[in-house]
C-alpha cells in the first residue's frame, strides 16, 4: 500500500466498525494479509491507516532517534499514543478503537482519503472543512510547495 487513490464516504456503526467500500478494499487487499496500523495524525484531526510495510519504514526512521534526548523521547511517546494494530474482518470491516474515534471526532459519517502517505480517516464535516478552507489560496500554496521543483517535472 504505497499510495491509495480516491476519497470514499462510509459509515461507522455504534461499535466502531467500518465497512470499507469495494474500491478501497481492492486497493488494500494485498496489504490486508499483514494487517494495518491505525494512529493519530500528527498535523490534522484525523486518523492514519498504514500498511505494515509503511509502518516498518516509519518505525525504522523513528528508531534512529537518540532516545536520551528529551525532545526525541517526548516525540516518540506522543507519536505512538493510541497506536493500534487492526485487521479486516471476514466482512471487510475494520474496528476503530473508541479512544482513536474520540481523538479524531469520528461520528457516523466518515471519509477515507487516499494520500501518498497512507490513508486518512476523517469525520465527514471536518474533512470538508479541511479541503475547502476559506482562508487558503491553493494556487499560491502549490507554487510555494512545488514551484521550485520545475527541473524534476519538465516535459520530455
Amino acid at each position: 500500500m504505497n499510495s491509495v487513490l480516491g476519497v470514499y464516504e462510509c459509515s461507522m456503526d455504534a461499535k466502531g466498525r467500518v465497512l470499507l467500500p469495494a474500491g478501497l478494499k481492492r486497493q488494500l487487499d494485498a496489504a490486508a494479509r499483514e494487517g494495518f496500523v491505525l494512529k493519530r495524525s500528527v498535523f490534522s484531526p484525523c486518523l492514519e491507516l498504514h500498511s505494515m510495510a509503511q509502518w516498518k519504514s516509519i518505525s525504522d526512521k523513528i528508531g534512529g532517534l537518540n532516545r536520551f534526548v528529551k525532545k526525541n523521547a517526548d516525540f516518540v511517546r506522543l507519536f505512538h499514543a493510541g497506536v493500534k494494530m487492526v485487521e479486516l474482518d471476514g466482512s471487510g470491516r475494520i474496528l476503530i478503537a473508541k479512544d482513536l474515534a474520540v481523538y479524531a471526532g469520528l461520528e457516523r459519517e466518515l471519509v477515507f482519503s487516499g494520500t501518498t502517505f497512507g490513508l486518512e480517516i476523517w469525520n465527514r464535516k471536518a474533512y470538508e472543512a479541511a479541503v475547502n478552507p476559506s482562508d487558503l489560496d491553493f494556487a499560491q500554496l502549490a507554487e510555494e510547495v512545488m514551484g521550485d521543483q520545475n527541473r524534476d517535472h519538465e516535459l520530455p
